[in-house]
C-alpha cells in the first residue's frame, strides 16, 4: 500500500465537496512529477490525505481513498475546459488521473505550520521549502501520526 497527499484550493474544490459528491475524477494535473504518481504508482485501496492549500489556515483536513485504476485525464481533450492541452491525444495521451473516494473529514485541521514545527515530519515533502506539487508520496509512518493528531477514526484505514 502507497500513501499520498492530494492538494486543493478549497475554492476549486474541497473535503465537503468531495464529501458531497463521495467519489471524483482528480482531474487538471499539469505536473510530469504528480501525472507519474497517478499513472504509474497508485493502487486502488491506497490512503490520501486532503490537504486545502492556498487558504487560511492551510492544512491536511481528511482521508480519501484511491478508488480506480489510473486513466486518461478528459480534460486535456476538452478545448473549453481550463486544463485543456493541444499536445495531449487520445491516441496518446499525456494527462492522467484517478478517481478518489471521501473516506473521512477530519474534526479539526492538521496545519502546515503544526507539521513544520514538529520535527518529526522533516522529511515530509509539504513541508520543504520549494515543494509545491498537488499530488505527492507520503510515508507510512507520517500518516499514522497525523491520524492520531486528528483523532481520525483509524479503524477504516489498512495501515
Amino acid at each position: 500500500m502507497n500513501y499520498w497527499l492530494f492538494k486543493s484550493e478549497p475554492t476549486s474544490y474541497s473535503i465537503d465537496n468531495l464529501k458531497r459528491d463521495k467519489k471524483t475524477a482528480w482531474d487538471g494535473v499539469r505536473n510530469y512529477q504528480a501525472r507519474n504518481f497517478m499513472r504509474d504508482d497508485m493502487q486502488i485501496g491506497d490512503i490520501g490525505l486532503f490537504y486545502h492549500s492556498n487558504t487560511k489556515p492551510i492544512g491536511i483536513v481528511g482521508v480519501v481513498k484511491i478508488c480506480s485504476k489510473p486513466y486518461p485525464d478528459p480534460t486535456a481533450f476538452d478545448k473549453k475546459d481550463d486544463h485543456y492541452d493541444p499536445q495531449s491525444k487520445k491516441e496518446n495521451p499525456t494527462w492522467y488521473l484517478v478517481d478518489v473516494c471521501f473516506v473521512e473529514k477530519f474534526n479539526k485541521i492538521i496545519t502546515l505550520d503544526q507539521l513544520k514545527f514538529d520535527d518529526s515530519f522533516s522529511d515530509m515533502l509539504v513541508t520543504q521549502k520549494g515543494q509545491r506539487l498537488s499530488v505527492q508520496p507520503v510515508s507510512k509512518k507520517h500518516v499514522v501520526k497525523i491520524l492520531k493528531m486528528a483523532d481520525a477514526k483509524s479503524k477504516k484505514y489498512p495501515l
